[in-house]
């Protein structure tokens, strides 16, 4: 048996552990970059160290998790995801606060190592999303259908909101997301639970949301719902536009900020602007090719605030430009998402394709975010940015999933390029 057949036997996808090895270098290189500053600052001066640290951790638990049957994964979801969820309640009690999420309760301290239970929770709430869903004879065919699955997704994603940590909870919606479709409840189905969200953001406006009203009400005719799905789908997106505006003055102006800063950064550039203006301003000096490794001005003389982590993809765009840094990044992404699809595609048991299209959706929703918040396309909500930003916690949750992912591959799909 051959280097390439072992590989093969056991990770069910050897592209895709090279893809994923390759990026995890690239991003020990970038943190090391991204702490080299004129004024250096001990708090992050050996990060790099750090992240070489975890990644050869996160190796040795994939080297582990990869053995697993998936079956055994479909066993230990329940209480997994028990566990998570005690974790993420006594955050709330007992949490702290770390770099970007210094306001929150996110973090629990164990000695001199902090753990994030959210980003364990992440694949503990796809493994149980599986079972849920997984374990079902035919597709959700009315709301009714979808109690379980609202619960087990909405139980992690509003104890997250209470730390409160945004980002986290967008990924579990994604996570959510993903799975339903992937378990094939219908698009209509599925459009009908997440209106309430377009009614809420829709609401701003007078105009858009009685337009936004009668083209749903003219999708219920046409999509036949059962009565009652129609009138509580009208209903509740009726309230969710009515409690739009004292929602909104129910924030704390700082949260205002950052939402308005998301559509103006200059509304406030020496407060909530300031990242965004930093990052921006950074991504567009690296041009084509870039400053070169070591050398992005912005970071050197820290007027990009945590360039290490949330912001390391704005490094990437100083550092090594368009061609150079950040078209290469995104392209080995879309290589790596491609190959969870595929997995995903080829696994002929339904947990098996669930959870591994359930990762794709916690990964797509990461860099998404992640990329989108540095140029200006989402609100700036403190998510890293998987295998280049420094973060242990994450790291290793990453690759658990990664794990999990290649089992998936190693039994149920046959691995081709």
């Amino acid at each position: 048996m051959g280097l390439s057949d072992r590989l093969k036997k056991h990770f069910g996808d050897p592209f895709l552990l090279g893809l994923v090895l390759l990026l995890s270098l690239f991003g020990v290189a970038m943190v090391y970059s991204a702490v080299q500053l004129d004024v250096p600052n001990p708090a992050t001066a050996g990060a790099w160290r750090m992240q070489v640290v975890w990644l050869v951790i996160s190796l040795i638990a994939l080297a582990v998790v990869v053995r697993i049957p998936v079956q055994w994964y479909e066993w230990i979801a329940i209480p997994a995801y028990v566990i998570g969820i005690i974790a993420l309640m006594a955050t709330l009690v007992i949490g702290v606060g770390r770099g970007t999420a210094e306001g929150t309760k996110s973090w629990l301290a164990l000695g001199p190592i902090a753990v994030q239970p959210s980003q364990f929770v992440n694949v503990a709430t796809i493994l149980m999303l599986g079972r849920v869903l997984g374990g079902r004879r035919e597709p959700p065919r009315s709301i009714l259908d979808l109690w379980a699955p609202v619960l087990v997704a909405g139980l992690p994603m509003g104890l997250v909101m209470l730390q409160p940590d945004l980002g986290t909870a967008m990924v579990l919606g994604a996570v959510f997301v993903a799975t339903l479709f992937w378990s094939g409840m219908p698009l209509g189905l599925l459009f009908m639970l997440l209106s309430p969200l377009l009614a809420l953001f829709l609401s701003v406006s007078t105009w858009l949301f009685s337009i936004y009203m009668l083209g749903l009400v003219l999708f219920l005719i046409l999509y036949r719902p059962y009565l009652w799905e129609a009138i509580t789908v009208g209903a509740v997106n009726l309230i969710a536009g009515t409690i739009a505006v004292p929602l909104w003055n129910s924030l704390e102006q700082y949260q205002k900020n950052r939402l308005l800063v998301f559509l103006d950064p200059s509304l406030d550039p020496r407060g909530a602007g300031y990242q965004l203006i930093q990052s921006q301003v950074a991504i567009g000096s690296g041009g084509l090719m870039g400053k070169g490794f070591g050398d992005g001005t912005q970071k050197r003389l820290a007027f990009l605030p945590e360039q290490h982590t949330d912001f390391i993809f704005s490094v990437i765009g100083e550092e090594l430009g368009f061609l150079l840094g950040t078209v290469p990044v995104i392209i080995v992404f879309g290589l790596i998402l491609w190959r969870l699809v595929r997995i995903a595609e080829r696994s002929a048991d339904p947990f098996a394709g669930i959870v591994a299209f359930g990762i794709f959706g916690a990964w797509f929703a990461h860099v998404f975010v992640n990329v989108g918040m540095t140029i200006g396309l989402m609100p700036i909500t403190g998510i890293p940015l998987p295998f280049l930003s420094y973060g242990g916690s994450f790291l290793l949750a990453t690759f658990l999933a990664l794990g999990i992912a290649q089992r998936v591959a190693a039994e149920h799909t046959r691995s081709t390029i």
